[in-house]
């Protein structure tokens, strides 16, 4: 009977890490959709964190959320899952520094991630959200390393 109430444990776990790769690859999927239909706002909301020059945040506009799309779809179809979830997983923490370095020079911008969607959220708001994601790539990018030792 114990091997019984194992074997619903695992299979729960694996529907709940299912889950969060769904919505972590979910996440970056419908942010990469909404900036490739406006890449000229996307291009203005990178140059707003002045940390570029304005050549890079065009071409940041363009690319990038083609890499969100494609890397959030390995999440969700399990194709080139660990090098998705790597990606993202550096994307997530390298946004998380420059919005906090942005908000240390005193710039008080929108990130731009979600469209129109996410405008009227304060910096709270999106570094938690941000914060959220950043964990659940890390748990799963974790969770892939444990799996591949054992």
């Amino acid at each position: 009977m114990g091997g019984r109430r194992e074997a619903a444990g695992e299979g729960y776990m694996k529907f709940f890490w299912r889950i969060v790769d769904l919505i972590v690859g979910g996440i970056f999927v419908y942010a990469g959709v909404v900036k490739v239909l406006d890449p000229v706002q996307f291009a203005n909301d990178i140059d707003n964190y002045k940390t570029l020059p304005w050549f890079v945040s065009v071409r940041l506009a363009v690319y990038l959320p083609w890499l969100e799309i494609f890397c959030g779809l390995a999440l969700i179809f399990r194709f080139l899952y660990r090098g998705g979830l790597s990606i993202l997983t550096v994307l997530i923490a390298v946004f998380i520094g420059v919005t906090i370095a942005a908000k240390m020079r005193g710039l008080d911008i929108t990130c731009g991630c979600f469209g129109h969607a996410s405008k009227n959220w304060n910096f709270s708001t999106h570094l938690v959200l941000d914060l959220l994601i950043l964990l659940g790539a890390v748990v799963l990018f974790s969770r892939v390393r444990r799996t591949e030792t054992s």
